[in-house]
C-alpha cells in the first residue's frame, strides 16, 4: 500500500489517496522506460528516405567504353556506383521504423516513471484542475509553485486544463488515455488529476 498527498486546485495540501501498486524505489525499472520511449521516438520517424539503386537509375544500357586498352578500370554501365551520375550503393530506402513493444513492458514502464516522479518528489496530484481555458492564469499558477517545466494529464479530454497547459513552452497536455512515458520522461514534473491518476494505476492491475 502507498500513500499519495493530494491537492486543491490552489495546490494546498487536501489529504492522502492510497494505491495498491507498488510504487517504491525498486519498482523502477529503466531498462522498460528505456525501451518504450525508444519505441515512440522510432514511431515518430517518417522512413520517407529514398535513394536509387541501380533497379531505378535511368540509362547505362551500352558499354561506357571498350573492356581493354584504356588504362582504367573495366566498367559495365554509366550507372554503376562508382560512375559519377550513378546509382547510389546501399543507399536509404522507404521503411517503417515502428517498434514492437509488449503489453507488460509497457506497464512496468509506466508503474516505474511514475515510481521514479513520487521518489524524485516530482509527483504532483491534484484533486481537480479549475481552469477556464487561460494560458496566462495556468502559467502564473506552474510558475509561482515552481512546477515548470510539466506534464499535465487531465481525465477528461475536453478539460480546458488541457488547452491552457499546450500553449506553455516548458509545459505540455496530455489526457490520460494518451498518456505517454516519453513525455513524462522529458518533463521534469508530473501533474495528474487525482481521477486520472486512479485511471492509469488501473492499467497497471
Amino acid at each position: 500500500m502507498t500513500d499519495i498527498t493530494v491537492l486543491n486546485s490552489k495546490f494546498e495540501d487536501s489529504g492522502k489517496m492510497s494505491t495498491a501498486v507498488a510504487l517504491a524505489a525498486e519498482n523502477i525499472k529503466g531498462p522498460a522506460v528505456h525501451q518504450v520511449v525508444k519505441a515512440t521516438l522510432a514511431g515518430r520517424r517518417q522512413g520517407t528516405h529514398s535513394t536509387k539503386t541501380r533497379a531505378f537509375v535511368s540509362g547505362g544500357g551500352a558499354k561506357p567504353f571498350k573492356q581493354k586498352g584504356t588504362g582504367r578500370a573495366r566498367q559495365g554501365t554509366i550507372r554503376s556506383g562508382l560512375m559519377v551520375g550513378g546509382a547510389r550503393v546501399f543507399g536509404p530506402l522507404p521503411r517503417d521504423y515502428d517498434q514492437k513493444v509488449n503489453k507488460k513492458v509497457t506497464k512496468v514502464a509506466i508503474q516505474s516513471i511514475i515510481a521514479d516522479k513520487l521518489q524524485a518528489g516530482k509527483l504532483i496530484v491534484v484533486d481537480k484542475f479549475e481552469s477556464n481555458g487561460k494560458t496566462k492564469e495556468m502559467f502564473k499558477t506552474l510558475n509561482d509553485k515552481g512546477l515548470l517545466p510539466a506534464l499535465v494529464v487531465t481525465q477528461e479530454k475536453s478539460d480546458p486544463a488541457l488547452r491552457a497547459a499546450k500553449n506553455i513552452e516548458r509545459a505540455t497536455s496530455l489526457p490520460v488515455e494518451h498518456f505517454s512515458v516519453y513525455a513524462a520522461v522529458k518533463y521534469e514534473n508530473l501533474i495528474i488529476e487525482k481521477q486520472a491518476l486512479e485511471t492509469l494505476l488501473n492499467r497497471l492491475v
